[in-house]
Parts: C-alpha cells; structure tokens; sequence
C-alpha cells in the first residue's frame, strides 16, 4: 500500500513538473505526442515502454520521446560524419531491435559496452524499417530538448 501511494505520488509530481511555468519552453520545442510518451513511460513498467515502442514502429510515429531497457547484440562502427556517435543496436523483450545513436561529442563514450549486455535509455525515437533509432541520449546544451540519457553497468551516460 505504501508503495502505491509513492508512486501515485510520484506520478503527481512529474505531472505536476510538466505543467509548471519551468517547462513550459521546453513544452514549445517538443511536438505534443511527445507528452503523451513521457507519461506513459513515467507510469508504466517495463513490458508497457516495450508495448508502447511496438505501436509507435506500426504507426510509424517520430519525434517521440521514449524510454526503456534491452540487450545489446551488436556494436556498430562510430558515426564520424559531423557530430560524432557512437552507434549500437539493441533488442527488447518483445523482440523489436532499435539502434542507439549516442552523441558522443556532447555525452561520454560508453566505453566498457559489449554484446549481451543491458542497457536503459531515455531518449528520442526516429522511425525506420529496421525498428527505430534513438538518439537525444544526452543532456542538450542550449536547454531547448528533453534531456536523455544512458545507463549502463550502474553509470548514467548524459
């Protein structure tokens, strides 16, 4: 009982945080159904974000903040063409894959990652055939994005 009233709590403050007159130039740089994603993700367990990650690949959604867990199986080369990124690919437990697009000129490089690893993300999702990528895994400078991240092996990369 105890823990439903914190998270019930929980979920009245981020509501709260994301209706207050602090978020709101945030608010005019992120498309509305962004919103809607970031509630879902606050309110939801894992298996939902996997839910919710499957409708927005049918309906072929982006722009879309998102958030989740997966298994990393393969390391891609880094992205060196203008701002650099490291790029891997993960699956989820539904057994959709997303490729990870992580900035690495604005977020530290996660050097220690390696196939069969987990991974939690928070970040943008941009559709594509193969399932998706994820990229705003890091804080954004000018203040004008949601800030993402990454987590790996108890480290937070942002």
């Amino acid at each position: 009982m105890k823990k439903l009233f914190l998270l019930i709590l929980f979920c009245f403050a981020v509501y709260g945080f994301i209706n207050s007159p602090f978020f709101s130039p945030i608010k005019s740089y992120i498309p509305v159904n962004s919103f809607q994603s970031i509630k879902l993700f606050f309110t939801t367990a894992d298996s939902s974000s996997d839910q919710a990650l499957e409708k927005i690949f049918q309906n072929k959604q982006s722009d879309i903040q998102v958030g989740g867990s997966g298994k990393v199986v393969k390391l891609l080369p880094d992205d060196t063409q203008g701002s650099q990124h490291q790029k891997f690919i993960i699956k989820l437990k539904s057994g959709q894959t997303l490729l990870i697009a992580h900035n690495i000129d604005i977020a530290p490089r996660i050097d220690s990652i390696k196939v069969g690893d987990h991974i939690n993300f928070y970040g943008e999702y941009k559709w594509n055939s193969k399932g998706g990528v994820v990229h705003w895994t890091h804080h954004d400078p000018k203040g004008r994005h949601k800030d993402g991240w990454l987590s790996h092996g108890g480290k937070m990369y942002k």
